[in-house]
């Protein structure tokens, strides 16, 4: 039997969604795997609609696994989230047919950004926000996003160590928006390159402050270069937002388009 879960977590203490190599912290996957097959008393291996890197954070990451253990989808859930770390639990279980796939299902993946901007640094919620200091203006910022709208080669915003076999996404949307003195980026797009998100918010950041014209998001995207691009913005104020699927799949609305 097949199984689609909704996974949230912090990502704060983990070396990220998929562990590589041995040593230093546990990953959020060897981490759930570890709570599912303690529920199924067998092994479990899930596969992610998106890898995280250290220190972002899922509101919503769907994963799947396959048992042949019968467990009710809510004793799936409770079981294998009193399994867990305060920091990760299992929102929802779906049965699903095997053709499902919580990868190559997505029709699109969306994340989230958010950094305080002010002159103090935060001690709440530093966790899950990033910091700017310097005045930005988030009407610039949502005003250059926008020339990055639609399918183009985005290797001015890859890393170098992005497995990537080309640079080509369709980005469907991005906004820049401003609520008292959190600067927020929401960005929906087919799938993303390694650091994509976070290249981009930093060459946004640039144009936030009045060091580039928002002009130069166009030319950072035309000429493919990373080196010319901005710095990759710190981990923290990143959250996978989730997936989305068709509704064919019936799992619940946040992951449904």
């Amino acid at each position: 039997m097949r199984y689609a879960l909704g996974v949230e977590y912090d990502g704060s203490e983990f070396k990220g969604w998929q562990q590589l190599g041995e040593g230093g912290r546990v990953s959020v996957q060897a981490t759930l795997q570890d709570a599912l097959s303690k529920m199924a008393n067998a092994p479990i291996t899930v596969v992610c609609a998106g890898r995280t890197d250290a220190g972002v954070h899922g509101e919503c990451q769907v994963v799947h696994f396959d048992s042949e253990v019968e467990r009710s989808p809510r004793n799936w859930v409770l079981g294998t989230t009193a399994h867990l770390p305060p920091s990760i639990c299992v929102r929802w279980c779906v049965p699903v047919d095997d053709a499902f796939h919580a990868r190559f299902s997505a029709k699109a993946r969306r994340y989230r950004y958010r950094l305080l901007n002010r002159q103090i640094r935060p001690a709440l919620y530093r966790q899950i926000l990033s910091w700017e200091r310097r005045a930005l203006d988030a009407d610039a910022m949502h005003r250059a996003a926008q020339r990055l709208v639609g399918e183009n080669d985005f290797g001015a915003f890859r890393s170098s160590q992005c497995q990537a076999t080309h640079g080509r996404r369709h980005l469907h949307e991005i906004t820049v928006s401003r609520q008292g003195d959190v600067v927020e980026v929401q960005v929906q797009a087919n799938a993303f390159l390694h650091h994509m998100v976070r290249n981009i918010v930093g060459s946004l950041l640039m144009v936030g402050a009045g060091e580039k014209p928002e002009e130069w998001i166009s030319e950072l995207l035309a000429g493919c270069d990373r080196n010319l691009a901005g710095p990759t913005a710190p981990p923290q104020g990143l959250v996978f937002v989730g997936p989305l699927y068709s509704d064919a799949w019936q799992l619940p609305a946040e992951v449904t388009l």
